[in-house]
């Protein structure tokens, strides 16, 4: 009885399972794409696409809406979609998203291209290489991707002369043009898709809207929803990493998965804005533990901050001549502190400090650019540390001398007794001291010092001041 008892919990078991398994077989899993494309984007769907290969899941969808990005976490990314044995659809939506610059080579390298009505596409035109390289009118701009798919036709004609022309670039803008251009048409011939305006979004910036887009080849479908989009796709072959496969659709739904708390760190840190602070404070907080043994907070805080900021900079086109400059300037800022320069060494590293924060994250997309309220709020502080030091540096130049030899000059004492052949003793500051005078001293006069030799003192009559 009980084997027959096992048996009937073995199949229940299993026979849940194979049903859970039979409705997960028919979910897509859909990623958001929103915002700039960067390093956490790349984690994001790097984990997505190894739960999908995984999982066995049957489809992948982009749901997509990106003014650009960087362009190695753009190729990171095209890089997952050409290895997945899964298929991938990207589906700009909803209305009024765009997939421009770094978008468009995505929407170019997925397996099905779609768009939602009201949606465009282009302005693919790198704008700007890491560490201060060439910029092209176009990509990534915001206004000129949304302004794009209305500059078509005849009115785009009479703007062709003003765009730069391969003759009027510098050899490594175009190498920089050439490069792009022969990847985005790779990617167009490797989907069958126009190649030809695929050249134009990069040379030219152009950009159009998902009517006029799939009427020149350049996506697959236009849909209102991804019900609709599943019923448009139904039954079309793709060929992925492993072979053709053919997309079933029918009854199929959309499990969204959202970003688990390591990308959303990722996406935390890896903002230029945040990791320059990260920055600053660990340097600042390990400054102050050197200073200050055994205060531990700000240790513990600059060690944790300073290795958050290098993670960060590691996954971000960081330019080294500005984190050169920056760490050039915070050691001239740390070295007034400890050599007061009466300014010198604090101006000039406030200098290289600002310059080298604005030269730090040389990108061209506006999303992975470094605040400049923030610089400038952040060398003010500098600024107003340095006037600090270099004040207290001035009053203790200014102060008199409160402690050692040179301190005993001028104090007020009183006689302890009646000076005798021009000695005695006198009480300064609860001690009696041995002292001489060439004048007549008696008990309970005011006695100031006018000299140190070792541990004698020389003392004159001072009736008119007060002893200390």
């Amino acid at each position: 009885m009980k084997r027959y008892l096992h048996l009937l919990i073995f199949l229940l078991i299993t026979g849940l399972g194979g049903s859970q398994l039979a409705a997960s077989d028919n979910q897509a899993l859909l990623f958001k794409v929103e915002g700039a494309i960067g390093p956490a984007t790349v984690d994001y769907l790097s984990r997505g696409f190894r739960e999908a290969r995984d999982g066995g899941a049957p489809l992948v969808v982009i749901q997509m809406d990106t003014p650009g990005g960087l362009d190695t976490s753009m190729r990171d990314i095209i890089r997952l979609i050409i290895d997945s044995p899964v298929p991938v659809v990207t589906y700009v939506s909803p209305g009024g998203a765009r997939a421009a610059s770094a978008g468009a080579y995505i929407l170019y390298a997925s397996h099905v291209a779609a768009m939602a009505p009201g949606t465009n596409v282009g302005a693919a035109t790198p704008v700007q290489m890491g560490g201060g390289g060439p910029s092209f009118p176009g990509g990534g701009d915001d206004d000129e991707a949304d302004n794009g798919a209305e500059e078509n036709g005849d009115e785009a004609d009479e703007r062709g002369d003003e765009r730069p022309r391969r003759d009027d670039l510098s050899a490594t803008e175009r190498k920089v043009l050439n490069d792009a251009i022969a990847y985005i048409r790779s990617l167009a011939e490797m989907r069958d898709r126009n190649a030809d305006w695929a050249e134009e979004a990069v040379r030219d910036a152009a950009s159009i809207g998902s009517r006029e887009a799939l009427e020149k080849n350049v996506i697959d479908y236009v849909a209102e929803n991804l019900d609709d989009l599943f019923a448009q796709i139904d039954g079309r072959t793709v060929k992925v990493s492993t072979g053709e496969v053919t997309i079933r659709t029918e009854g199929m739904t959309a499990r969204p998965v959202d970003p688990d708390w390591r990308n959303e760190l990722l996406a935390i840190i890896t903002n230029p804005n945040v990791a320059y602070i990260l920055m600053l404070v660990g340097i600042y907080g390990l400054f102050f533990e050197l200073a200050n043994p055994g205060a531990i907070v700000p240790g513990v805080l600059g060690g944790i901050s300073i290795l958050l900021a290098l993670f960060a900079f590691q996954a971000l086109p960081i330019n080294f001549a500005g984190l050169a400059l920056m760490g050039l300037g915070v050691a001239f800022m740390v070295a007034e502190a400890f050599m007061p320069s009466f300014g010198i060494l604090g101006i000039g590293g406030l200098v290289a400090f600002a310059f080298g924060s604005l030269l730090l994250f040389d990108t061209g997309v506006e999303a992975y650019e470094l605040s400049l309220t923030l610089v400038l709020a952040l060398s003010a502080v500098s600024a107003a540390v340095i006037v600090g030091i270099t004040t207290m540096a001035l009053r203790a130049h200014r102060r008199r001398v409160v402690f050692g030899r040179e301190a005993m000059t001028g104090q007020l004492g009183v006689a302890a007794e009646d000076f005798v052949n021009g000695r005695g003793r006198v009480r300064l500051q609860g001690e009696l001291w041995n002292a001489e005078t060439t004048g007549p001293v008696s008990r309970g006069q005011t006695v100031r010092i006018t000299r140190m030799d070792g541990l004698k003192l020389e003392v004159e009559a001072a009736d008119d001041g007060e002893p200390r």
